[in-house]
């Protein structure tokens, strides 16, 4: 007897949850840890952004993944091998050449995220119906960034409470908390174990590596034979280029004492504020944004989000210049720059949707779209650390050469080309809040 399929509210919400937290455990809270340990801000800029690689090369392998094993069985895996690779992570922690090691476990976990990624919304788009994958879209979204409110909102704030109230110092305070973060991915594989559904098979299941290469390669070939696919991946990769300095040294900025530039917050206060409070208006701007496309369409949209994601850049060098010393004012300051950040996101994201992806690999050339987009951010956050020395650690000079930076996005939103049918823009616009996160 077969068994009825579950309904998407029972699986959906913790396959998306397991997708944030691991993402923004090595995107972003691995450089807090190692800014607790007393690592460089270079060495922490250069060394973490490698960990972005996965998410740039994973359309070389995603394919190959559509020949062996069900979807399921690749997302429950990867989630076992993140749990297994962060539970490594704390382990090494308190040795002494924990930093080289440690690295090496946060790139495993990367690669298994960005894998995890790919097959975990192969579920989702064969499993689900359309009309239901727009009915659930919002709450996808949602879930993915719980998962980072939780990774770099909770589990961040969680360290300043145990080093600053029960006195524990900072390794002892990590260790905890990446191993909290393993027992919570084990826990996801464990219920997915139960509840996640196969997904659709693919075309390619069971035709062997031979049948898996020739796709790959007719979706590479074709993925560069579409009109103005060389303009419109410059328009993605520096779509977000001032917005990929800001995600790696807002952070820092954020934690490093007054006397060396920064803002002096604890642990407990960046969780709150760049975890919490700036992921929510992340979320808020991100379904803003879905609706403001909704009515007038991408085309006519494109200009005006590239310009709210670039304009508020300004907060940081205003934070930089004023340094003000009450906490609320950073939090608002922040929150404006995450809500430009999530409302400017959906015009990158639906561009690739809507322009790139079309056409008879569409997931394949999704994917490849979003490797452009994350060798973005492994490109901004490897120079980031040299501009960091360039500019003699100064924070004002260094967000300054950002809002320059920013210049170039603004100036390839207006001349993106879009070859595609307008016509279906707004069918597609409800999927801003989903995408806007991951």
């Amino acid at each position: 007897m077969t068994t009825p399929p579950r309904h998407p509210l029972v699986w959906v919400p913790s396959l998306y949850l397991a997708m944030g937290l691991p993402n923004v455990m090595v995107g972003v809270v691995a450089a807090i840890l190692y800014k607790n340990l007393g690592v460089a801000n270079e060495d922490i800029a250069l060394y973490t952004s490698q960990m972005y690689l996965p998410w740039v090369l994973k359309p070389l392998w995603a394919p190959l993944l559509e020949a062996y094993r069900s979807k399921r069985f690749w997302v429950i895996s990867m989630e076992f091998t993140m749990a297994a690779a962060l539970a490594l992570v704390a382990l090494c922690l308190p040795l002494e050449g924990f930093f080289k090691l440690s690295l090496a476990f946060f790139w495993l976990v990367g690669f298994a995220s960005a894998t995890q990624d790919t097959c975990a919304d192969g579920v989702f788009m064969t499993t689900v119906s359309k009309t239901d994958q727009a009915r659930y879209s919002g709450l996808q979204g949602m879930c993915w960034n719980m998962g980072a409110v939780i990774a770099s909102g909770l589990l961040v704030s969680l360290t300043g409470y145990l080093h600053n109230h029960l006195g524990l110092n900072w390794v002892q305070c990590w260790v905890i908390v990446v191993s909290l973060a393993a027992g919570a991915m084990a826990l996801f594989g464990l219920y997915h174990l139960r509840v996640l559904p196969p997904g659709a098979p693919s075309t390619l299941q069971g035709q062997g590596l031979a049948v898996g290469l020739r796709a790959t390669a007719e979706a590479w070939v074709t993925f560069f034979q579409k009109p103005q696919i060389w303009m419109m991946l410059a328009v993605i990769f520096f779509y977000r280029f001032g917005e990929g300095f800001i995600e790696k040294f807002g952070p820092l900025f954020l934690l490093d004492g007054r006397e060396a530039g920064g803002l002096g917050l604890d642990n407990e206060s960046l969780g709150h504020i760049n975890g919490t409070v700036g992921t929510l208006t992340f979320i808020a701007g991100a379904f803003l944004g879905g609706f403001f496309v909704a009515r007038r369409t991408l085309p006519r949209s494109f200009f005006t989000l590239a310009l709210v994601l670039n304009v508020p850049h300004l907060t940081y060098f205003y934070l930089a210049q004023s340094m003000p010393t009450d906490t609320t004012t950073i939090a608002l300051i922040v929150a404006i720059e995450k809500f430009g950040f999530g409302m400017g996101s959906v015009g990158h994201m639906l561009y690739m949707m809507q322009q790139i992806a079309p056409g008879p690999f569409r997931m394949a050339h999704y994917a490849m779209a979003t490797g452009v987009m994350a060798l973005t951010k492994w490109g901004t956050g490897s120079v980031s650390g040299l501009l960091w020395t360039v500019v003699d650690h100064h924070y004002v000079s260094f967000f300054g050469w950002v809002l320059v930076f920013s210049i170039p996005p603004v100036v390839l939103a207006w001349l993106a080309p879009f070859p595609q049918d307008h016509a279906q823009a707004p069918e597609h616009a409800g999927e801003a809040a989903v995408v806007g996160g991951h």
